[in-house]
């Protein structure tokens, strides 16, 4: 094998998108009505477009992200018109709100959610409850510019209602088991930018919640053997997740990979029409995880439940939630999620009932750098955010910062299955499978144990690395599996 490699994602090609008249959209979707029309030239309230602040400050104090003050005829930052529409995979991710820094082990309220459905398993699965009238694509910036998540109180006819009324279409809608509601994709034919439309349904008492249909990023960063075992005190000889259920939400994976004869028991598609082109992160993380034979992983014996809901590096939020829900039907004690994107109300609520049906959540806390925004849904109090070291207990350069960072494992150069066969990989991704790994090592051991106590066990027994006690680089620490063991109920 070679000393190094370099991981590629397979990037689609681009996509136009036809229109009639030209309208202005744009990815802010906290514009007024003055501000669409002066970005689309066609002010027909009179309000001055010349004049910067006001109603024309958005995030950054009435400045654009360039830094300037919009002027007469300025089109702003992430303003597209839909004929030049190209679609960028792998834009930089959009600011977020920072979070509440979770209390030591605490555990959020729980929400109220829908009656788990019994576990399934088997082969290849595609969504069965929803209607699919547009499959899901990629696209650009930090949200489907065309599109609305809506949680609808009603049937199929209050859905088609609302849809006639505000002039959209519903490109999907299924019942939702961790939002317990019914989640519909309704798509908007005219060009009005979703700030508007979702301030348009805040009318309508049926549309329950209403948020952007964000974009989320694999993490995994371009990057030689696997040194976890040693630096998180778990013994090679020792380990087992035997008969520990966990899910994974990533890539297609490849199951003919000899390190992953017999580790999956179940796998479900949350974008059957979207083609599988790669499927080497997803196999990497199940094999860090639960891998077999020469690259073994942290917890051999281990059920994994596979989703595959991103292809290309992306994923929307329509697609997570889908594969979410799947993996809370399948009794699964852990599901990892090594991905991020923007802060979304739908994915926090479905973080934290998945929570509290006693499904402790592992998540990667980003690959893009220090000054990145908080990624989720690891900056969530419900989810484990893992930040990733390398052999010598630094951290990751590219890794994320911030108080929601909750604990550090081994995620730098690291030998890990891939495709066919074997690879070097980086990044947070990687460090959540090993994270997700030692606890299903402590739930082997004690399937009595709770959410609750993975997360606080964890937290007091990780070894600190960056100042006293838990900071914005390293969390509590780095990963300890044999103290963590130890601690008592």
């Amino acid at each position: 094998m070679a000393a190094k490699a370099v991981i590629r994602f397979s990037v689609a090609a681009a996509m136009s998108i036809a229109a009639g008249p030209v309208f202005a959209q744009t990815n802010d979707p906290n514009l007024t009505q003055t501000q669409i029309d002066c970005l689309g030239r066609t002010n027909a309230a009179g309000a001055d477009c010349n004049k910067g602040g006001g109603d024309t400050k958005g995030g950054s104090g009435g400045k654009d992200n360039a830094g300037t003050t919009p002027g007469a005829g300025a089109v702003r930052p992430g303003a597209v018109f839909l004929p030049s529409l190209i679609v960028d995979l792998f834009p930089n991710p959009a600011a977020a709100t920072p979070p509440s820094e979770p209390a030591n082990g605490a555990a959020p309220s729980p929400q109220p959610v829908a009656a788990q459905a019994a576990a399934p398993s088997g082969p290849v699965g595609p969504l069965t409850d929803a209607v699919l009238t547009e499959p899901s694509r990629a696209v650009s910036g930090a949200f489907v510019p065309d599109e609305v998540l809506v949680t609808v109180a009603g049937d199929a006819a209050a859905v088609q209602q609302i849809a006639t009324t505000f002039g959209l279409q519903v490109r999907s809608q299924r019942q939702s088991r961790l939002l317990g509601a019914t989640l519909v994709r309704f798509g908007i034919p005219d060009g009005r930018p979703v700030g508007v439309v979702l301030a348009q349904l805040a009318a309508d008492g049926r549309a329950q919640r209403r948020e952007p249909n964000h974009i989320y990023s694999l993490q995994q960063a371009a990057t030689i053997v696997n040194y976890a075992f040693d630096h998180i005190v778990l013994d090679p000889k020792q380990a087992s997740g035997e008969n520990v259920r966990i899910a994974v939400i990533d890539t297609g994976i490849d199951d003919t990979n000899p390190a992953l004869s017999g580790v999956i028991a179940g796998q479900f598609d949350a974008m059957p029409d979207v083609p599988i082109k790669a499927r080497d992160h997803g196999t990497s993380v199940d094999g860090l995880i639960a891998g077999v034979g020469a690259l073994e992983g942290m917890a051999p014996g281990a059920r994994i439940y596979h989703a595959r809901a991103f292809e290309g590096g992306k994923s929307t939020m329509d697609v997570i939630l889908a594969a979410m829900d799947w993996a809370a039907g399948q009794n699964v004690r852990i599901i990892n999620m090594s991905f991020v994107g923007p802060k979304n109300d739908l994915l926090g609520t479905a973080c934290q009932n998945a929570r509290a049906l006693g499904i402790v959540l592992v998540a990667a806390a980003g690959n893009n750098g220090p000054k990145a925004p908080y990624g989720y849904p690891a900056a969530f109090d419900s989810v484990i955010a893992v930040t990733a070291t390398d052999a010598k207990d630094q951290l990751m350069p590219q890794a994320n910062r911030g108080p929601y960072v909750f604990i550090s494992a081994p995620g730098v150069e690291m030998v890990a299955p891939s495709g066919a066969g074997s690879d070097v990989v980086t990044g947070t991704s990687f460090a959540a499978a090993i994270v997700t790994g030692a606890i299903a090592n402590l739930l082997h051991t004690a399937p009595d144990r709770t959410a609750d106590w993975v997360q606080k066990a964890l937290a007091t027994t990780a070894r600190d690395l960056g100042g006293h006690g838990r900071d914005n680089d390293f969390g509590y620490g780095l990963l300890d599996t044999k103290a963590a063991e130890a601690v008592k109920e």
